[in-house]
């Protein structure tokens, strides 16, 4: 009796948790197909307001922005977080256990102290540059916010590489050295392949932080506009059904990048463990 209530409790609880997160969002996007501006009565369907997207310049200029910056920042981050994951790998343990916890910081740091620490950065060298001559005077814009994204993302690149090379079995990598490869081919022919699903996640998982991030955008974006950026100026002026259709269509895209990143790790998941099944029963033959 008391399992059985325990689990309708359960149940409730996990109904109460999606309702509270998920009903707001699809209020949002039920009223972003609504014929009127009201969001109390539903008048009609309608798509006029996702239409009116594609022709403000505005939004399609801050969506450009978003894209550009989140796709380049994305792969310089999951290069240098695959690049700093093997360095760490390689550490001795107690070298590696530091470096971990440094790396944690940014993690669990505010956006808001990342993205003025960052901004005090850019503005420490701005005042620099300007007694140097072969320095730009300002590089506010478009460089701090690729840095600025850049430097968040690399930490969750290394959280989401560094454990697939600790599952790594370094006797594969010693035993195609053995065989005649080279470091580099022992690389991209073992390593590689074994952490590449590793490493699609955690470029999907940056390409999802830069497009819907806020904070450190809006500290270092100069006067560059990003997408998160433009609802905001726009909700500070009137909160109209077009942010209701862009907000939906931000979520779908992130949605749709969540879903992509979890099959991949499905995917590999299964791979791998058709893998070691292979071998178990290949054992068992012999």
């Amino acid at each position: 009796m008391k399992t059985k209530h325990l689990r309708l409790m359960q149940r409730a609880y996990v109904i109460l948790f999606f309702c509270f997160m998920y009903l707001p969002i699809a209020y949002m996007i039920v009223f972003s197909f609504n014929q009127s501006k009201g969001y109390a009565l539903f008048t009609g369907f309608t798509l006029k307001w996702y239409t009116s997207l594609l022709h403000n310049s505005a939004i399609l200029s801050a969506l450009r922005v978003s894209l550009e910056v989140a796709l380049i920042s994305a792969v310089i981050a999951t290069v240098l977080g695959t690049a700093a994951s093997l360095g760490i790998a390689s550490m001795s343990r107690k070298s590696r256990l530091v470096v971990t916890n440094i790396t944690y910081i940014p993690v669990v740091n505010p956006e808001i102290i990342t993205g003025i620490s960052l901004m005090l950065l850019f503005v420490a060298y701005q005042r620099f540059s300007e007694g140097v001559s072969w320095l730009p005077d300002t590089i506010m814009g478009m460089p701090t916010l690729l840095i600025a994204h850049i430097a968040f993302n690399v930490p969750y690149v290394i959280f989401n590489v560094t454990p697939k090379l600790k599952q790594l079995d370094i006797k594969l990598y010693e035993a195609a050295l053995d065989l005649g490869c080279n470091p580099k081919q022992a690389f991209f022919k073992v390593i590689l392949p074994e952490i590449s699903p590793a490493i699609l996640s955690a470029f999907l998982i940056c390409l999802t932080y830069s497009i819907d991030d806020f904070m450190i955008s809006y500290f270092n974006c100069g006067t560059v506009e990003t997408l998160p950026i433009a609802i905001y100026s726009m909700t500070r002026k009137k909160v109209s059904p077009e942010i209701n259709a862009l907000s939906a269509v931000m979520f779908c895209v992130i949605l749709a990048i969540i879903l992509i990143s979890n099959a991949a790790d499905s995917r590999a998941y299964r791979r791998n463990q058709n893998a070691i099944r292979k071998a178990m029963q290949d054992e068992g033959g012999r």
